[in-house]
């Protein structure tokens, strides 16, 4: 996950998320998103994702996409409780190859599972928005960092007897670092700017 919001209303929370997304993702090729059937997102993601073009003359340079941006909306029709079907609707540029969102539903559970100030009876409440922000990042930070994934571990030749998989963590599989991460060495850390 690259970003998120606790704004009250998706289409608020989406006016953060995309531009920070864009700004996180910076120098890499468009984004291949997948919403719902917010019409918010259709203009936000076209006005975010654009790139100047020079043409050599005078003025302003033409807006054109970026190469790779894409939106496919998943949208839940309904009668009453009961989920009826699953439309999904490609808008524009890049299609998703797999566009069922149940990598970010398990998340959502993952973070409600973890953190009281998510669940519907607490008496945990985040009641400002730092407070929310630091939990849920922490949340996200220990999911992709610290604690591996069963679905991500490898085969491995010389691993202690008996055991026969490398356990990995969502950043060891796409190569941020080459170890599952504690909080003490993240708690430890010296930022990057010192």
């Amino acid at each position: 996950m690259v970003a998120f919001s606790a704004a009250q209303s998706e289409d608020a929370a989406a006016k953060v998320v995309v531009p920070l997304t864009r700004e996180r993702t910076a120098g890499h090729r468009g984004i291949r998103w997948i919403s719902d059937g917010k019409r918010a997102y259709i203009a936000l993601i076209r006005w975010t994702y654009r790139d100047p073009v020079r043409s050599g003359r005078r003025g302003r340079p033409r807006m054109m996409p970026t190469p790779g941006v894409g939106l496919t909306q998943m949208v839940k029709h309904r009668n009453g409780f009961r989920l009826e079907k699953v439309e999904v609707r490609h808008r524009f540029g890049a299609a998703t190859l797999d566009p069922r969102t149940v990598r970010v539903e398990r998340l959502n559970g993952v973070i409600r599972d973890r953190l009281n100030c998510v669940t519907r009876r607490t008496h945990a409440f985040a009641k400002r928005v730092r407070t929310w922000d630091a939990a849920v990042g922490l949340c996200i930070f220990a999911h992709n960092w610290i604690t591996p994934h069963h679905a991500l571990r490898e085969r491995a030749p010389d691993l202690p007897a008996g055991h026969q998989y490398w356990k990995r963590t969502p950043a060891m599989a796409v190569g941020l670092t080459d170890h599952p991460w504690t909080w003490e060495a993240f708690l430890s850390r010296r930022s990057l700017g010192h």
